[in-house]
């Protein structure tokens, strides 16, 4: 099961070549986790109040096959591949109809915000993202 965040590339988001910039795929995929989690059934806005998770990104790694081009339409093809203790990882697969243009791999930590350290992902998060990574 995949999770797909569809994203149509604006004019103010590309370089000089009408190229997607590349940070901004950093951008989009953050707005994917938080689609990712409404769809587990989780409120972004309220995840650290309710349930102690505050993730924050501790390593990205992007790799690009083509460029994204102005006014096309990016699916981000969203899949958990690791659960742990208080970190998660996802993979997004980016593509522009049948043509892939990136692969990001992201990594999660959940935070605790007043002491700035990492801790454990509340168990109702962690389930969620394990069940969804099984049915994959």
């Amino acid at each position: 099961m995949t999770f797909i965040h569809s994203h149509r590339v604006r004019y103010h988001e590309t370089d000089a070549q009408s190229f997607l910039f590349n940070s901004r795929y950093l951008e989009i995929a953050d707005v994917a986790l938080t689609e990712f989690l409404r769809h587990l059934g989780f409120d972004y806005a309220g995840l650290a109040h309710t349930y102690d998770t505050d993730p924050s990104v501790v390593s990205a790694q992007l790799t690009f096959t083509r460029p994204a081009r102005f006014d096309e339409v990016l699916d981000f093809r969203v899949a958990c591949v690791r659960v742990g203790r208080s970190s998660f990882e996802l993979a997004h697969t980016v593509m522009a109809g049948d043509a892939q243009v990136a692969a990001i791999n992201i990594v999660y930590v959940n935070v605790d915000t007043e002491l700035a350290a990492s801790r454990p992902l509340h168990p109702a998060v962690a389930d969620a993202l394990t069940r969804y990574r099984s049915a994959t």
